[in-house]
Protein backbone atom coordinates (compact mmCIF):
# COMPACT_ATOMS: atom_id res chain seq x y z
CA UNK A 1 0.00 0.00 0.00
CA UNK A 2 1.43 3.27 -1.12
CA UNK A 3 2.12 6.10 1.94
CA UNK A 4 -0.45 7.97 3.36
CA UNK A 5 0.15 11.16 4.90
CA UNK A 6 -2.15 12.18 7.23
CA UNK A 7 -3.53 15.91 8.46
CA UNK A 8 -3.14 14.81 11.75
CA UNK A 9 0.34 12.62 11.18
CA UNK A 10 -30.82 -3.75 17.43
CA UNK A 11 -30.91 -6.13 14.07
CA UNK A 12 -29.01 -9.23 14.44
CA UNK A 13 -26.23 -9.69 11.53
CA UNK A 14 -26.96 -11.20 8.31
CA UNK A 15 -24.39 -14.05 8.98
CA UNK A 16 -23.82 -16.31 11.78
CA UNK A 17 -20.18 -17.62 12.47
CA UNK A 18 -18.77 -20.20 14.44
CA UNK A 19 -15.67 -19.44 17.04
CA UNK A 20 -12.80 -20.45 16.20
CA UNK A 21 -9.66 -21.40 18.57
CA UNK A 22 -7.62 -18.34 18.96
CA UNK A 23 -9.58 -15.90 20.46
CA UNK A 24 -11.79 -14.69 17.43
CA UNK A 25 -15.18 -13.75 18.32
CA UNK A 26 -18.04 -15.51 16.70
CA UNK A 27 -20.45 -13.13 14.83
CA UNK A 28 -23.61 -14.58 15.98
CA UNK A 29 -24.86 -12.02 18.25
CA UNK A 30 -26.26 -8.71 18.42
CA UNK A 31 -24.10 -6.27 17.10
CA UNK A 32 -23.32 -3.44 19.54
CA UNK A 33 -23.09 0.16 17.50
CA UNK A 34 -19.74 1.63 18.89
CA UNK A 35 -19.92 5.13 17.48
CA UNK A 36 -22.22 7.35 15.27
CA UNK A 37 -21.42 10.60 13.72
CA UNK A 38 -24.19 12.83 11.73
CA UNK A 39 -21.28 15.84 11.44
CA UNK A 40 -24.43 18.32 11.80
CA UNK A 41 -21.76 20.64 13.51
CA UNK A 42 -18.05 20.97 13.81
CA UNK A 43 -17.94 20.34 17.33
CA UNK A 44 -16.57 17.03 16.90
CA UNK A 45 -13.55 17.34 19.57
CA UNK A 46 -16.75 17.88 22.43
CA UNK A 47 -17.47 14.35 20.58
CA UNK A 48 -14.55 11.80 21.44
CA UNK A 49 -12.75 12.74 18.46
CA UNK A 50 -9.36 14.02 18.11
CA UNK A 51 -6.02 14.81 16.09
CA UNK A 52 -7.51 17.45 14.12
CA UNK A 53 -8.33 21.09 13.88
CA UNK A 54 -10.77 22.67 11.25
CA UNK A 55 -14.04 20.98 10.07
CA UNK A 56 -16.39 22.68 7.60
CA UNK A 57 -19.57 21.10 7.68
CA UNK A 58 -21.40 21.73 4.88
CA UNK A 59 -25.69 22.94 5.00
CA UNK A 60 -26.39 22.50 1.24
CA UNK A 61 -25.23 19.42 0.54
CA UNK A 62 -26.13 16.87 3.93
CA UNK A 63 -27.55 13.22 3.00
CA UNK A 64 -29.25 13.91 6.24
CA UNK A 65 -30.26 16.36 9.05
CA UNK A 66 -28.70 19.77 9.13
CA UNK A 67 -24.73 18.58 7.98
CA UNK A 68 -22.00 16.98 6.34
CA UNK A 69 -18.04 17.30 6.47
CA UNK A 70 -16.70 18.76 3.74
CA UNK A 71 -13.39 17.63 1.95
CA UNK A 72 -12.14 19.85 -0.85
CA UNK A 73 -8.92 19.80 -2.19
CA UNK A 74 -7.17 23.23 -4.10
CA UNK A 75 -4.96 22.14 -6.72
CA UNK A 76 -1.66 20.76 -6.80
CA UNK A 77 -2.32 19.79 -2.92
CA UNK A 78 -2.64 16.51 -1.26
CA UNK A 79 -4.49 17.10 1.97
CA UNK A 80 -7.98 19.22 1.30
CA UNK A 81 -7.78 22.35 2.68
CA UNK A 82 -11.37 22.33 4.02
CA UNK A 83 -11.47 20.20 6.55
CA UNK A 84 -8.78 18.10 8.46
CA UNK A 85 -8.38 14.38 8.84
CA UNK A 86 -9.39 12.99 12.51
CA UNK A 87 -9.49 9.97 14.46
CA UNK A 88 -11.93 7.94 17.25
CA UNK A 89 -10.97 5.55 19.48
CA UNK A 90 -12.99 2.45 20.57
CA UNK A 91 -14.00 -0.45 22.07
CA UNK A 92 -11.83 -3.10 20.80
CA UNK A 93 -13.06 -5.41 18.44
CA UNK A 94 -12.60 -8.66 16.78
CA UNK A 95 -15.43 -7.79 14.16
CA UNK A 96 -15.08 -4.01 12.60
CA UNK A 97 -18.22 -2.55 10.28
CA UNK A 98 -18.53 1.18 8.63
CA UNK A 99 -21.07 2.01 7.19
CA UNK A 100 -21.24 5.70 5.99
CA UNK A 101 -22.61 7.88 2.58
CA UNK A 102 -20.49 9.73 0.93
CA UNK A 103 -21.00 12.17 -2.15
CA UNK A 104 -18.37 13.24 -4.98
CA UNK A 105 -18.01 16.87 -6.59
CA UNK A 106 -19.85 16.52 -10.32
CA UNK A 107 -16.22 17.56 -11.43
CA UNK A 108 -14.45 14.56 -9.77
CA UNK A 109 -10.97 12.92 -11.11
CA UNK A 110 -9.33 10.19 -10.48
CA UNK A 111 -5.27 9.49 -10.32
CA UNK A 112 -4.46 7.37 -13.26
CA UNK A 113 -2.88 5.07 -10.99
CA UNK A 114 -3.63 1.86 -9.15
CA UNK A 115 -3.26 3.51 -5.79
CA UNK A 116 -4.90 6.70 -4.13
CA UNK A 117 -6.83 8.49 -3.08
CA UNK A 118 -7.47 7.17 0.56
CA UNK A 119 -10.14 8.00 2.55
CA UNK A 120 -10.30 6.03 5.78
CA UNK A 121 -8.59 3.34 7.83
CA UNK A 122 -8.83 1.07 10.45
CA UNK A 123 -5.99 -0.05 12.71
CA UNK A 124 -5.48 -1.88 15.53
CA UNK A 125 -4.52 -2.04 19.52
CA UNK A 126 -0.57 -3.30 17.99
CA UNK A 127 -0.33 0.38 17.09
CA UNK A 128 -0.61 3.67 19.16
CA UNK A 129 -3.44 6.26 18.95
CA UNK A 130 -0.84 8.46 17.00
CA UNK A 131 0.34 5.87 14.85
CA UNK A 132 0.27 6.77 11.16
CA UNK A 133 -1.98 4.37 8.84
CA UNK A 134 1.02 4.07 6.15
CA UNK A 135 3.29 1.70 8.44
CA UNK A 136 1.61 -0.05 11.27
CA UNK A 137 0.93 -3.75 12.23
CA UNK A 138 -2.27 -3.49 10.75
CA UNK A 139 -4.32 -0.93 7.91
CA UNK A 140 -7.34 -1.33 7.03
CA UNK A 141 -8.15 1.32 3.94
CA UNK A 142 -11.87 1.66 2.81
CA UNK A 143 -12.05 3.96 -0.56
CA UNK A 144 -12.88 4.62 -4.42
CA UNK A 145 -9.90 3.92 -6.58
CA UNK A 146 -10.74 4.62 -9.87
CA UNK A 147 -14.68 4.36 -9.42
CA UNK A 148 -14.36 1.30 -7.87
CA UNK A 149 -15.38 0.16 -3.94
CA UNK A 150 -11.71 -1.00 -3.02
CA UNK A 151 -11.63 -2.32 0.66
CA UNK A 152 -7.38 -3.15 1.71
CA UNK A 153 -4.99 -4.16 4.42
CA UNK A 154 -1.82 -3.47 4.77
CA UNK A 155 0.80 -4.58 7.53
CA UNK A 156 4.34 -3.14 6.52
CA UNK A 157 5.57 -3.05 10.22
CA UNK A 158 5.52 -6.85 10.57
CA UNK A 159 8.49 -7.09 7.78
CA UNK A 160 10.69 -8.21 10.69
CA UNK A 161 7.90 -10.05 12.99
CA UNK A 162 8.74 -13.81 13.44
CA UNK A 163 6.33 -14.97 11.25
CA UNK A 164 6.88 -12.06 8.87
CA UNK A 165 4.30 -9.81 6.59
CA UNK A 166 0.86 -11.51 5.95
CA UNK A 167 -0.56 -9.10 3.15
CA UNK A 168 2.01 -9.76 0.10
CA UNK A 169 5.65 -9.17 -0.09
CA UNK A 170 7.41 -5.64 0.12
CA UNK A 171 7.46 -3.74 -3.46
CA UNK A 172 9.16 -0.16 -3.17
CA UNK A 173 8.90 -0.50 0.69
CA UNK A 174 5.00 -1.11 0.57
CA UNK A 175 2.27 -4.14 0.46
CA UNK A 176 -0.79 -4.79 0.52
CA UNK A 177 -3.80 -7.14 0.00
CA UNK A 178 -6.57 -5.48 -2.19
CA UNK A 179 -10.35 -6.53 -2.84
CA UNK A 180 -12.23 -3.92 -5.26
CA UNK A 181 -15.38 -4.16 -6.24
CA UNK A 182 -15.78 -5.32 -10.20
CA UNK A 183 -17.94 -2.99 -11.94
CA UNK A 184 -17.19 0.85 -11.36
CA UNK A 185 -19.58 2.57 -9.25
CA UNK A 186 -18.92 6.08 -7.98
CA UNK A 187 -19.51 6.99 -11.61
CA UNK A 188 -22.20 10.18 -10.70
CA UNK A 189 -21.76 13.30 -8.19
CA UNK A 190 -25.28 11.60 -6.14
CA UNK A 191 -24.94 10.01 -2.44
CA UNK A 192 -24.23 6.76 -2.14
CA UNK A 193 -24.13 4.24 0.78
CA UNK A 194 -21.04 2.34 1.59
CA UNK A 195 -20.67 -0.18 3.64
CA UNK A 196 -17.59 -2.56 5.40
CA UNK A 197 -17.12 -5.51 7.12
CA UNK A 198 -13.74 -6.97 8.30
CA UNK A 199 -13.60 -10.06 11.04
CA UNK A 200 -10.17 -11.01 12.05
CA UNK A 201 -8.77 -14.40 10.73
CA UNK A 202 -8.60 -17.25 14.28
CA UNK A 203 -5.56 -18.55 15.46
CA UNK A 204 -4.74 -21.97 16.00
CA UNK A 205 -2.41 -21.43 18.62
CA UNK A 206 -1.38 -25.00 18.97
CA UNK A 207 0.65 -25.38 15.51
CA UNK A 208 1.46 -22.16 15.56
CA UNK A 209 -0.61 -21.08 12.36
CA UNK A 210 -3.13 -18.80 11.51
CA UNK A 211 -6.15 -20.30 10.31
CA UNK A 212 -7.68 -18.76 6.96
CA UNK A 213 -11.08 -17.64 7.99
CA UNK A 214 -10.91 -13.96 7.76
CA UNK A 215 -13.62 -11.94 6.44
CA UNK A 216 -13.86 -9.05 3.86
CA UNK A 217 -17.13 -7.59 3.01
CA UNK A 218 -18.52 -4.78 0.47
CA UNK A 219 -21.82 -2.78 -0.33
CA UNK A 220 -22.48 -0.45 -2.31
CA UNK A 221 -26.16 0.84 -1.80
CA UNK A 222 -27.29 -1.76 -0.11
CA UNK A 223 -25.75 -4.88 -2.92
CA UNK A 224 -22.91 -6.67 -2.27
CA UNK A 225 -19.90 -5.86 -4.35
CA UNK A 226 -16.66 -7.17 -2.38
CA UNK A 227 -16.36 -10.96 -0.41
CA UNK A 228 -13.62 -13.02 0.45
CA UNK A 229 -13.97 -15.46 3.56
CA UNK A 230 -10.64 -17.16 3.44
CA UNK A 231 -8.16 -14.46 4.71
CA UNK A 232 -5.75 -14.17 6.63
CA UNK A 233 -5.10 -10.58 8.22
CA UNK A 234 -2.74 -11.64 11.49
CA UNK A 235 -0.56 -14.11 12.24
CA UNK A 236 0.32 -15.73 15.43
CA UNK A 237 2.38 -12.86 16.71
CA UNK A 238 0.01 -11.08 17.25
CA UNK A 239 -2.81 -13.32 19.89
CA UNK A 240 -4.20 -10.50 21.27
CA UNK A 241 -4.62 -7.90 18.01
CA UNK A 242 -8.20 -6.39 17.73
CA UNK A 243 -9.54 -2.96 15.94
CA UNK A 244 -9.56 -0.16 18.25
CA UNK A 245 -9.15 2.99 15.97
CA UNK A 246 -10.85 4.68 12.87
CA UNK A 247 -9.01 7.59 10.49
CA UNK A 248 -11.40 9.75 8.59
CA UNK A 249 -7.92 11.00 6.18
CA UNK A 250 -9.06 11.79 2.73
CA UNK A 251 -5.79 12.41 0.60
CA UNK A 252 -4.10 12.03 -2.70
CA UNK A 253 -0.42 11.39 -3.08
CA UNK A 254 1.83 14.42 -4.43
CA UNK A 255 1.16 14.78 -7.97
CA UNK A 256 -1.92 12.87 -8.40
CA UNK A 257 -4.32 15.09 -7.99
CA UNK A 258 -6.37 15.46 -11.01
CA UNK A 259 -7.90 19.29 -9.90
CA UNK A 260 -9.99 21.01 -7.61
CA UNK A 261 -12.36 18.91 -6.09
CA UNK A 262 -14.87 18.26 -3.38
CA UNK A 263 -16.46 15.23 -1.24
CA UNK A 264 -18.51 14.83 0.95
CA UNK A 265 -19.67 12.48 4.11
CA UNK A 266 -22.16 12.13 6.45
CA UNK A 267 -24.76 9.47 9.29
CA UNK A 268 -21.06 7.24 9.44
CA UNK A 269 -21.75 4.46 11.66
CA UNK A 270 -18.96 1.71 13.18
CA UNK A 271 -20.28 -1.18 14.95
CA UNK A 272 -19.31 -4.98 16.05
CA UNK A 273 -21.40 -6.30 12.53
CA UNK A 274 -23.62 -5.08 10.22
CA UNK A 275 -26.67 -2.94 11.45
CA UNK A 276 -29.82 -1.59 10.07
CA UNK A 277 -31.31 1.63 10.13
CA UNK A 278 -31.34 4.19 12.82
CA UNK A 279 -34.17 2.90 14.47
CA UNK A 280 -32.29 -1.08 14.99
CA UNK A 281 -28.86 0.29 16.27
CA UNK A 282 -30.55 0.05 20.04
CA UNK A 283 -30.68 3.84 20.71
Amino acid sequence: MRPCVVAIASCLSLWDFLGHAGGAEPLAKTPVVLFRESFDDSQLLKRDWYDGNRFTISTKQPFEGNGCIEYEWKANTTTPASSSGIRRLFEPTDTIYIRFHVKLSENWGWTGRSYHPHLMHFITTENGKYHGPAASHLTLYIEPQDGRLRLAAQDIQNKDAPHGLTQGPLRGGYNGSFYDSKERLFVDDKWHTVEALFKLNALDVDRDKPNADGIVRGWFDGQLVVEHTNLILRSTDFPNMKFNQYLLTPYFGPGLLPHTQSLWIDELVVATGRVGGRQNEGE
